[in-house]
C-alpha cells in the first residue's frame, strides 16, 4: 500500500491544481462579467488544501487579484509552509530522528 501512496499524492495535487484553476479563470470572468464571485476564503482555503502553486500562477498569469496582499503574500507564505511540512513528513517517513541543520 506504502508504495503506491505518491501515486495518490500526486493526483490529489493534480486535482486540486486543477480546481485552484477553473476557481481563479472563473471568478477574473465573474468580476469581469459582474456575476457571483467566489469568495476570497475559499480561494484560499483551496490554496492550503494543496493548490496554491496552480493558483499563483494563475492569479499572476491572468492578473487576478495581484494587487490584494492577502493573495501576493499570503499565498507564497503558504507554498513555504507546505515546503516545510513536507521535507518534516518525508524525514519522519524515512525513519530520520532528526532535522538536518
Amino acid at each position: 500500500m506504502q508504495e503506491y501512496a505518491h501515486i495518490f499524492i500526486y493526483a490529489y495535487l493534480a486535482v486540486i491544481s486543477l480546481a485552484a484553476i477553473i476557481m481563479t479563470v472563473y471568478d477574473k470572468n465573474a468580476a469581469r462579467n459582474r456575476l457571483r464571485r467566489i469568495d476570497e476564503w475559499t480561494l484560499l482555503l483551496i490554496s492550503v488544501i494543496g493548490g496554491s502553486v496552480a493558483m499563483l500562477i494563475t492569479m499572476r498569469w491572468i492578473r487576478h487579484k495581484t494587487k490584494h496582499a492577502k493573495f501576493m503574500f499570503g499565498i507564497p507564505v503558504i507554498i513555504v509552509l507546505q515546503i516545510a511540512a513536507a521535507v518534516f513528513v518525508c524525514y519522519k517517513l524515512n525513519g530520520d530522528s532528526s532535522l538536518p541543520r
